[in-house]
Parts: structure tokens; sequence; C-alpha cells
């Protein structure tokens, strides 16, 4: 398989390193000095785009692709109300897109058992959740999209809470979401639920990037030849 890289920073190399191990090749590199090189022209080479930047370039980054016919393997967060919009130019150019807010298979189990912990607790008035997330200094966007994305599963598995805020303490129905930066650390998330008699905590804690890595590469092997959108969950079978 072919690979664009979209970002090239710590995560996109990476990526390469992970697409080399798997016998992939990588036929284009894109950083912020040489996006002139991101052309129609450029995509055609590859299979696959594997996109991942920030959320100040990512819609520009994702739409360029799939207007282009390429599909886009995507790991940028922060940008998710226009995620709708891209996902139905891709569906308009026949091209395929994943996103995710986390490509690693630990994390994704991870939403699986904090779902179930949500609907488990949701009859418990008692239990009250918080998240705390830690990321490295250079992370832009907090709180994390993983971070996000274990809110929204909480509030779609308990009808107790209809939003999440950033903070410490979870008030009324707006569940609370720390976000600490710290030096060197990859990602941590934590979801506690306290009553007032015991505690149920749930954490995952990555060591490095190579998890993350790992797992875009799963996602564009799965996403090459198809069209449409897809999950995390289509690629693990979850």
């Amino acid at each position: 398989m072919k690979i664009a890289l979209v970002g090239y920073g710590k995560m996109g190399q990476a990526i390469e390193r992970q697409a080399l191990k798997r016998g992939h090749s990588v036929v284009l590199r894109i950083t912020s000095k040489n996006r002139d090189e991101l052309t129609v022209a450029a995509l055609q080479r590859a299979d696959v785009v594997i996109e991942f930047t920030n959320p100040e370039a990512a819609f520009h980054n994702v739409s360029f692709c799939l207007n282009a016919g390429a599909s886009v393997v995507c790991g940028s967060t922060g940008w998710n109300a226009q995620i709708p919009e891209v996902e139905a130019m891709a569906n308009a150019n026949n091209s395929g897109f994943l996103w995710a807010s986390n490509f690693s298979v630990g994390v994704n189990v991870f939403f699986e058992i904090n779902s179930l912990l949500a609907k488990l607790l949701a009859p418990h008035s008692e239990y009250r959740p918080t998240m705390q997330e830690i990321h490295h200094l250079q992370k832009k966007d907090a709180p994390s999209g993983t971070a996000i994305s274990l809110a929204e599963q909480i509030i779609d598995s308990n009808s107790r809470y209809s939003s999440w805020h950033l903070g410490n303490k979870t008030i009324d129905d707006r569940l609370a979401i720390e976000a600490l930066r710290e030096e060197n650390v990859p990602g941590t998330h934590e979801i506690r639920w306290e009553s007032e008699v015991d505690e149920i905590a749930i954490t995952h804690t990555a060591k490095n990037r190579d998890g993350f890595a790992l797992g875009a590469v799963l996602a564009a092997e799965f996403l090459n030849g198809k069209q449409g959108i897809f999950r995390m969950k289509d690629v693990l079978g979850i």
C-alpha cells in the first residue's frame, strides 16, 4: 500500500515507522513548509492519505484530499463540528473517510468499557462521574478529542447527563472534564464514578505514540479500496 502522510511531525514519523514495518511505502510527506506539494497529481500516487495535523489545518487538508478523490484516514482532533461536512464530501466523491479521536486499539477497547460502565451505573444516581485527561505540552486542543468521545459516550448511555464542560467538578447534568498539560505525557484518560460509600475508576495510559501510529496504519489498511464513512469500530470489528 502506498501512503501519503499529511502532517509529518512526531506522530507522522511514528506512523511512517509502523507503515514501513508492515511492508507499506510512504510516497508523500507534507509539512507546513511544503504544503504547495499537496496537489491532485501527488495524491494520485497514493492509495490512502493519513492526515495528522492540527484543528486549524485539518478541514482544509481533508477536504482538499477528498475532493481530489483520495480516501483519508484522519486523526486530527478539535474540529468536530466540521466533520459532517467532510463526510458529505467523501460520499459525493465516492471516497473513503475514517476519522477517530484515538486510533489506539487499547483506547477503543477502553471506549467500550466506558460505555458499558455508564449504562450499568445509569440507574444508580448516587454515583457521580468526573473525568481527567493529561497530555504533553504541545497538544493544542483541550479537552482532548479522546476525552470528548468518552464524555459523549457517558452522555449517550446515561440520561442524567446532557453536556460536558471543562472543569474539575460535575455540576448538575454537566459532566466535568479536567484537562492537564505536562511534559512528555503521550496521553492518560481517567473516569471516576464516586458515591458516598465507594468509587469506581477506569484508566487508560499510553506509554508512547506507537499504539496510535499502529492503529492509524491498521485503519489505512482497512480503508484501502473502500468507499463510505467508517470508524475504528469497523476496523476492529467491535
